[in-house]
């Protein structure tokens, strides 16, 4: 009889063993592989295939296609190679000079990425707006100063913003590299007679060259897949790139053409991705092993110490500081061209009606508004809880069972999504519950589909978070639990999840802050049944209310550092109690 219920007790756990990863197998394919699936089958249908010879091959392909590659692919160069110019010239800054406030200057270098591109975006057409498109002018031509187009809109301001945005990245890997270079190496060289420049092409330059190319790769893909500073900088001149005009295709219910440009720009992101990181793992020749870690030679800047740690706290003072006061101030002021001045708190608390911000209400007074943020708090929150459970299955199952093909292969899916451009996966959302399944509603439009993906495209943050934090946990715990009885379920909820707490909480509030500031997923998902502030403050910009969309930024901005501090607090407490 007991061998007997052994028996059982070994065949449902087995079946329990494997029934999981099939199911999270099953769950990755739906969430991740079923929708490019179903996006690339609709572009093979007739329809579809008609899409494809417009967009490259007919008269309107210069403007569908060709003009907006062009002008991708000069912001994706443009803004990695000053990505790498700010963020590289940063990193040896702080990392091997002697500069003073090398701490404040680390901090001020990592704080830009924090700010949206869209906030950037906001912020300059605040200063550098000029009377070309008509309505209310920047605060610049307003005192008196002519700016010039190519300043004002177009690609110029738009990959300003961009490298703004995106250097910190750069400085963030190149540092980490950087900081791997030993003393004793540079020692070395310096009393072999080397001068600085044969130090840094025969030993710096080597060992930070894949830091290098995968700055360039991951700044490069975000500039491509960048929605925000394009439309606001760039639509209004009728500069397009690609993720503008998917998204215009698809505005105007020509989906098909849409579907056509998703992919195109998928392969155009992906393509260099690929070739980065081939360019890496192709040249063992980069990889440096000394016995001296943890040390780093500082070099001596002499009488350029201050000079060179004003320009850097001034780049980093005008990437950040500056945008939040100009939004901040323009949310205040009652004109654009007077922002400080004659501060009012209109556009927050105001009553509608009066002369001010033509008669509306401010945005506390705004029930769309307000809805807008509750839906906004809602989406991170759940956005951010499903992903980590999510992540944390995905990430155990990964850890536990790897070397096997399961692990290669749910890690490879669950790491997919950092491929593929957000606007895009949005696109490929829609082609797959654009249209009812069988018994399943159409989901377009809902607060669900956004949810769901949102979730898919941001499983990676939580599988990586994940892996981390389980990779400290020694399986020997749970074999322990698991020979007491304890089934898979009691196990993850006992012991995995109480330990690994700490890590994913810090993963779901990067989670929370990437969607209440994420744009370029909920622009071709957002419905008016289910705003957002990140879209409607896209709309009010588009529309010429500025400083309503500089508030909600600022809102926006708020919610973000909020959510930070949060964490820090209740990571403390966590620590509190684990140490306990």
């Amino acid at each position: 009889m007991e061998l007997a219920q052994a028996s059982v007790t070994r065949l449902r756990h087995g079946l329990l063993r494997n029934l999981v990863p099939g199911m999270l197998l099953l769950l990755v394919g739906l969430l991740v592989v079923a929708p490019l699936l179903k996006i690339t089958f609709v572009t093979l249908t007739p329809e579809g295939l008609e899409a494809w010879q417009a967009v490259l091959a007919s008269k309107l392909s210069e403007n569908l296609w060709w003009r907006p590659l062009i002008n991708t692919l000069a912001l994706g160069l443009g803004v990695a190679s000053g990505c790498l110019l700010l963020g590289g010239f940063l990193a040896w800054l702080v990392v091997m000079t002697d500069v003073p406030g090398r701490r404040l200057l680390g901090v001020m270098s990592t704080l830009p990425f924090m700010i949206p591109s869209f906030a950037a975006a906001l912020a300059w057409g605040t200063l550098f707006r000029n009377s070309r498109m008509g309505g209310s002018v920047g605060y610049f031509e307003a005192n008196g100063l002519i700016i010039p187009d190519w300043l004002a809109w177009g690609l110029v301001p738009t990959l300003i913003v961009l490298i703004a945005h995106y250097y910190s990245l750069a400085y963030t890997i190149i540092a980490a590299a950087l900081s791997s270079v030993g003393a004793d190496l540079v020692e070395s060289a310096q009393m072999a007679g080397a001068r600085r420049g044969r130090i840094f092409f025969g030993i710096v330059l080597p060992v930070v060259t894949p830091a290098l190319v995968s700055a360039a790769s991951l700044t490069f893909a975000g500039a491509v897949a960048n929605f925000a500073a394009p439309a606001l900088l760039g639509l209004p001149v009728r500069m397009q790139t690609i993720s503008t005009r998917l998204f215009g295709m698809i505005e105007i219910g020509s989906v098909e053409r849409g579907f056509v440009l998703a992919l195109l720009l998928i392969a155009v992101s992906a393509t260099f991705l690929y070739f980065s990181d081939r360019l890496v793992s192709g040249r063992k020749a980069f990889v440096t092993v000394t016995g001296k870690g943890g040390r780093t030679r500082r070099f001596g800047l002499g009488v350029w110490r201050w000079p060179l740690f004003g320009l850097a706290l001034g780049l980093g003072v005008l990437t950040t500081v500056v945008p939040v006061v100009v939004l901040v101030a323009s949310s205040l002021a009652p004109q654009a061209g007077a922002l400080f001045s004659n501060w009012s708190l209109h556009f927050w608390i105001g009553e509608s009606g009066g002369a001010i911000a033509q008669g509306q209400a401010g945005i506390f007074r705004n029930p769309i508004l307000i809805e807008a943020l509750l839906n906004t708090l809602r989406l991170g929150v759940v956005v951010a809880i499903l992903t980590m459970v999510m992540g944390l299955a995905l990430a155990h199952t990964i850890t536990r069972t790897r070397g096997t093909w399961l692990a290669t292969v749910l890690s490879q899916l669950a790491f997919l999504p950092l491929l593929i451009p957000s606007i895009a996966f949005a696109a490929a959302y829609i082609a797959l519950f654009g249209a009812p399944i069988g018994p399943l509603p159409s989901l377009y439009g809902t607060f669900t589909l956004l949810t769901i993906a949102a979730a898919a495209h941001n499983l990676p943050y939580a599988v990586q978070a994940g892996r981390s934090v389980l990779g400290q946990i020694s399986q020997d715990i749970e074999e322990s639990a698991r020979l007491t009885g304890a089934g898979a379920l009691r196990r993850m909820w006992v012991i995995v999840f109480p330990l690994a707490i700490r890590g994913l909480f810090a993963g779901a509030i990067l989670v929370f802050v990437k969607m209440v500031r994420d744009l370029s997923l909920v622009v071709l998902l957002f419905s008016a049944t289910s705003p957002v502030l990140s879209m409607v403050a896209y709309r009010y910009a588009s529309e010429g209310f500025m400083q309503f969309a500089n508030a909600i930024t600022v809102v926006i901005l708020a919610i973000c550092l909020v959510a930070s501090l949060v964490a820090q607090v209740l990571q403390s407490r966590v620590q509190k109690w684990k140490d306990q």
